[in-house]
């Protein structure tokens, strides 16, 4: 029966029930945590035998010792498997570190400091640097704007892609220099920027001539489902635009193969990458080879990195599909929660009741269980609704996700009930 239809009096027994339900939760010890969208031990085991690699061959395809210095943008033959999935030419891809972040981070202090092509000035200098940031989003990306200054304008994420009408206004303001997308399977939503929706972003006509769009591809094979959905080729689009310098595009094999000790790649324009590479050369001399080496060879293709993947969904979709039950089966009569069910990526996000999102975490940390902080899919950590809730279900194994999913709801159902009664 849904909140709308119970009386008062229905209203406080099912306050009580659940109130119930939660304190044998609690005295249960639990200690699960599901904040942070990491692969699961079981993940990281299908990528053992990289650690064996490149053995006593430490020479790459063009005839390069990878263990000594040089080779700024990467192993070659590592770029060649990810510049088919990027869907960008692999001279111009850049094979770097174990973490994209660090290539996004770079990419802002490099603007401000410098400026990018196309800029009449530094950043740094502008009266104020704005960015376009579709919500729900990536905590991460909005963390890099607010440590540099970088004011941050939220619209809204739509299954297919960001708001194209409010973009369309506010990159009429010269102080909007970009914006963040995850384009496939969108952290925490899973959405999907369609192809149509890809194409006006690449159109637009923006009073910053150096507008960029920083396109995330952290998802781009990270299927839940045997539809292997396709990412729009920004960079395509863009330069059919006229538009080339637009798009920088990121990935990273981070949830791919080792976390810890992957490979993170970026990709865009001639110039673009020009640009990147002068200021990346003051940084470094070169990254990890040795590390590139034993991917490339580990990996062998992009048919061995969908297979890879393969394997990883065997392990992740039955957990995505717990997730799903235990919601569908614990709120779904009531009509307190919405859910997505994505097709891929390593998030689920969850709305509850207007007003209650911090109270259900709070709940949840206090019966055990660890989420993301409520807002943190919102710049500066500010959910106006105050209703949005990440759930990474990777990490736990299915049997602890299962507990930490039920625990969720009760919270979900507890802090609904009392918002209701309160009033």
């Amino acid at each position: 029966m849904t909140f709308d239809a119970l009386s008062r009096d229905q209203m406080q027994t099912l306050l009580d029930e659940q109130t119930a339900a939660y304190r044998h939760l609690q005295n249960a010890g639990l200690t699960l945590d599901l904040t942070r969208g990491k692969p699961s031990p079981e993940q990281l085991d299908l990528s053992t035998d990289l650690l064996g690699l490149p053995g006593d061959d430490f020479i790459d395809s063009r005839g390069t010792d990878t263990r000594n210095y040089g080779g700024l943008n990467g192993l070659p033959e590592l770029r060649a498997i990810f510049a088919e999935i990027m869907q960008v030419p692999a001279d111009q891809v850049v094979a770097g570190g174990n973490a994209s972040l660090a290539m996004m981070h770079d990419n802002l202090v490099f603007a401000l400091f410098h400026g990018v092509p196309g800029s009449e000035r530094p950043w740094g200098q502008e009266d104020a640097v704005k960015f376009i940031c579709p919500v729900p989003g990536y905590d991460r990306h909005f963390a890099l704007l607010e440590e540099y200054g970088i004011e941050m304008i939220p619209v809204a994420m739509h299954d297919d892609g960001p708001d194209v009408a409010a973009v369309r206004e506010l990159v009429k303001d010269p102080e909007v220099k970009g914006m963040w997308l995850v384009p496939t399977y969108g952290n925490p939503t899973g959405s999907v920027v369609s192809e149509a929706v890809a194409a006006e972003l690449a159109a637009l006509e923006t009073a910053a001539p150096d507008f960029r769009i920083l396109w995330d591809n952290a998802y781009a094979v990270h299927h839940l489902t045997d539809q292997h959905t396709k990412t729009a080729d920004i960079l395509g689009l863009c330069v059919a635009s006229g538009h080339p310098d637009r798009p920088v595009i990121f990935a990273s094999t981070s949830k791919i193969t080792l976390a810890g000790s992957g490979v993170c790649f970026l990709g865009g324009s001639t110039d673009n990458i020009k640009w990147y590479l002068r200021h990346l050369g003051k940084r470094t001399i070169g990254p990890d080879k040795v590390n590139h080496l034993r991917h490339a060879r580990f990996l062998k293709d992009v048919d061995g990195v969908h297979a890879l993947m393969d394997r990883h969904r065997a392990i992740l979709a039955p957990k995505f599909d717990a997730v799903a039950t235990v919601l569908r089966d614990r709120l779904g009569s009531h009509d307190v929660a919405t859910w997505t069910e994505p097709s891929g990526g390593y998030f689920v996000s969850l709305d509850v009741v207007d007003g209650t999102a911090s109270r259900v975490i709070e709940l949840a940390g206090e019966a055990g269980v660890a989420m993301t902080p409520a807002g943190a899919a919102f710049p500066y950590g500010d959910d106006p609704r105050d209703r949005n809730i990440r759930i990474a279900p990777t990490y736990p194994s299915l049997d602890e996700l299962t507990v930490a999913i039920d625990v969720l709801a009760t919270c979900v159902l507890v802090a609904a009930a009392e918002q209701s009664l309160a009033t």
